[in-house]
């Protein structure tokens, strides 16, 4: 029994000895732990220094990107402006616009009618009557339609005939 005694005693000690140590152990751990958060509650201001220089790298990169779209932009716009004016489109067709192109379509009509005279007359004109037709159709397009006159029924309205 005494050898029994002593096995147990010393597996007893065996196991207070492991939970002393795995105590010391814990004891080196936290310290270590400590003295990392220490050491990194100390480099705070390198770290504020470096997040600051990266953001001004940033926004250096954000101001030439907007400048850069920008400078795009505008770029854009010249070219519209120069299209616009080389088209004409910066403002609408006026009625003496219209008057004028209608004028010299009707110019143009009149001098394609000369010409198939002069080609009938020279016996060439009837190989040309699909010009002749296209001729007579813009010229008639050309000329506005005149409107009709309204005449006023016995309760003073206005009635077309």
């Amino acid at each position: 029994m005494s050898d029994e005694k002593s096995k147990v005693t010393d597996k007893a000690s065996e196991i207070a000895k492991n939970i002393w140590l795995a105590g010391v152990g814990a004891y080196g751990k936290a310290v270590d732990e400590a003295q990392g958060r220490l050491e990194r509650a100390m480099e705070p201001p390198k770290l504020f220094r470096d997040l600051v220089k990266a953001g001004s790298a940033l926004e250096e990169d954000a101001r030439s990107a907007l400048e850069a779209s920008a400078a795009a932009k505008s770029s854009v716009e010249q070219r519209i402006n120069r299209v616009r004016e080389n088209f004409h489109m910066q403002r609408p067709a006026r009625i003496e616009d219209i008057a004028a192109l209608q004028k010299k379509v009707d110019s143009l009509s009149r001098k394609v009618d000369k010409l198939a005279k002069a080609l009938a007359a020279q016996g060439l004109g009837d190989q040309l009557p699909a010009a002749k037709a296209a001729a007579t159709r813009r010229a008639a397009k050309a000329k506005p339609a005149a409107k009709k006159p309204r005449r006023k029924t016995p309760t003073g309205r206005r009635k077309n005939p």
